[in-house]
């Protein structure tokens, strides 16, 4: 990821993360809706031969109609990966339906998501061919699909979680990511 790409990031998680306000609605049935933003890291598992798996960044906001059930959206990206003497990045964003499972008595949670996402690859390789002659070739694979994932949280206290999260989010990429989020 360029640096200016990861600053950017940065100033817009920290905005995000710096709202304050009470967003909570009440719909008189018990229970309360809550929106939230996160931020998460990890790696994508390219199926894209030659390519090393990237770094993976993003952030991520939805809201929580009840306990349970919620949608989120994402956005992750890559920095660069080596590939065949080049380089391989990839993004993703989608928006989710989700399911949490609050084990009783206890903070922690199992949750599942499944809606649509777009994952783009895309890398290219620098070689030499047999006359001695520099070539770049380039590769890129772009596909939207239904995809999903499972995971598991710990709720820190009322307003602040982390999750750990394994997703299927394009034909050729998988991406396990941990996060933390701020519910307002």
């Amino acid at each position: 990821m360029k640096t200016l790409q990861k600053t950017l990031l940065a100033l817009a998680v920290g905005s995000l993360l710096s709202v304050s306000a009470q967003a909570a609605v009440s719909y008189g049935n018990g229970y309360t809706g809550q929106p939230y933003v996160g931020v998460k890291v990890g790696k994508f598992d390219l199926d894209t031969d030659g390519a090393s798996d990237p770094t993976a960044y993003g952030v991520y906001g939805g809201y929580n109609f009840d306990p349970n059930f919620g949608v989120e959206a994402e956005y992750v990206g890559s920095d660069d990966a080596n590939y065949y003497n080049g380089d391989v990045d990839a993004k993703t964003y989608g928006v989710y339906g989700t399911y949490r499972y609050f084990v009783p008595n206890t903070a922690l949670y199992g949750k599942a998501k499944l809606g649509v996402a777009r994952t783009k690859i895309d890398g290219s390789s620098n070689y030499r061919d047999i006359n001695g002659i520099r070539r770049t070739d380039r590769v890129s694979d772009s596909d939207t699909r239904l995809a999903g994932g499972l995971g598991v949280g710990y709720a820190v206290n009322s307003d602040f979680g982390i999750e750990a999260e394994y997703d299927i989010v394009g034909s050729d990429a998988d991406l396990m990511t941990v996060g933390a989020h701020l519910k307002f």
